[in-house]
């Protein structure tokens, strides 16, 4: 990153006590490692299970992580370095998920869903998302904050809201009885910190969207946690609901990391439910944008969105990482009065927080990002080449 952007602590604030596992380059083999975090090394664990998927529904998860032999190590300040500066040619850390589907959750925050309610009034128009911002507020106030979806207050709250004039697809998603749950990038998409993240370049009203990510097993089973930057394009969204795939899936939009927490002894789903996510955004020009998207503040139950994600109506295999939604929405004017934020090439977003470190990346165009180029085939290929594949595998069944 550039010596003029602050980077807040990459690994967590209790690294030593945590269990974190991920995946890091290796360019020596040309492909990825699971590795898992032991003290001041990270270790590579690829031949206890070649793919971060595998490990996950293993039976016996956390004395894997903690007490198989390495096939290799590196120093962990070594490889953070290498990943913060993108030298390429030195191991370093890239998306921990590999073979999972990644979804998302949308609306889930009471205050994210009235911005999506404003975009959609805007039609993709930021200058537009003052005054309609005013009359909602106007409207309703605080009203739905306290809402529980698919109650029956909800319900009332939804019957007000069409004599307004107000009512809306995400208010429905938002409120009403089923969540919003959609794919957010294809398998192996996904960017790790310190990588590029990227933005079409025609679009004029993006922002980024600060999440808790859940890694869910073939089964349904939370393990652990991450963060996420699900990168938005709000005036594609705003024009049309139909344009979230070009809103949401384009090169490098989306970017998870740095590690997964494994659930254990010190660290659960209650703790998840208790985390406070900071954002900040500068650039080399002195502009600061800060928020916070505390998950106190959600809507609905963690796992209520992974039974709407995983059922009896929709399995997963290999298992699946799950955005959360963000209560962060900025509102925070850049340069024009009333036009509100969007991104400029060159800046540096960090997500953090304490329990899960921090996911730093640098803005650039959809178009400019580096060419996602290790799809599911290249990947197989690469961990046969390297007889990674010919091992017994002991997966929950």
């Amino acid at each position: 990153m550039k010596s003029q952007h602050v980077t807040p602590r990459l690994l967590p604030d209790d690294a030593g006590a945590a269990t974190l596992i991920g995946r890091v380059h290796d360019p020596v083999e040309g492909g990825p490692c699971v590795v898992a975090l032991r003290g001041t090394d990270v270790v590579d664990l690829s031949h206890a299970a070649p793919t971060v998927s595998e490990l996950l529904d293993r039976r016996d998860l956390l004395d894997v992580v903690r007490s198989t032999e390495p096939r290799r190590s590196w120093p962990v300040e070594q490889v953070v370095d290498a990943t913060m500066s993108r030298d390429e040619s030195a191991v370093h850390f890239i998306a921990p998920f590999d073979l999972q589907v990644i979804k998302a959750a949308g609306v889930t925050f009471a205050k994210s869903m009235i911005e999506r309610v404003i975009e959609e009034r805007a039609a993709g128009d930021s200058s537009k998302a003052l005054q309609i911002r005013a009359e909602i507020d106007a409207a309703i106030g605080g009203a739905i904050s306290g809402v529980r979806p698919g109650s029956e207050q909800a319900e009332v709250v939804k019957r007000v809201l069409i004599d307004h004039g107000l009512w809306s697809q995400y208010l429905e998603v938002g409120i009403g009885p089923d969540p919003e749950i959609f794919t957010k990038a294809p398998v192996l998409s996904a960017v790790g910190t310190g990588a590029p993240i990227g933005v079409l370049e025609r679009s004029t009203w993006n922002n980024p969207e600060p999440e808790v990510v859940l890694a869910v097993t073939s089964d349904g089973r939370a393990v652990g946690a991450t963060l996420g930057n699900d990168v938005n394009l709000r005036d594609f969204e705003g024009r049309s609901a139909l344009l979230l795939t070009e809103a949401k899936d384009n090169n490098s939009s989306c970017a998870i990391g740095p590690l997964i927490r494994l659930f254990d002894e010190s660290f659960d789903p209650d703790s998840v439910k208790q985390l406070d996510v900071q954002l900040r955004i500068t650039d080399g020009d002195g502009f600061l944008l800060e928020g916070v998207s505390s998950m106190r503040q959600m809507s609905r139950e963690l796992e209520e969105l992974i039974s709407h994600a995983y059922g009896p109506h929709h399995r997963y295999p290999d298992g699946f990482a799950l955005f959360t939604g963000t209560l962060f929405a900025p509102t925070q004017d850049r340069d024009v009065p009333g036009m509100g934020f969007t991104h400029k090439r060159g800046d540096v977003v960090s997500i953090s927080t304490p329990a899960l470190g921090a996911l730093v990346n640098e803005v650039t165009t959809a178009e400019d990002a580096p060419d996602w180029t290790m799809g599911i085939r290249a990947l197989m290929a690469n961990l046969a080449a390297r007889q990674l594949l010919a091992l017994p595998q002991a997966v929950a069944q």
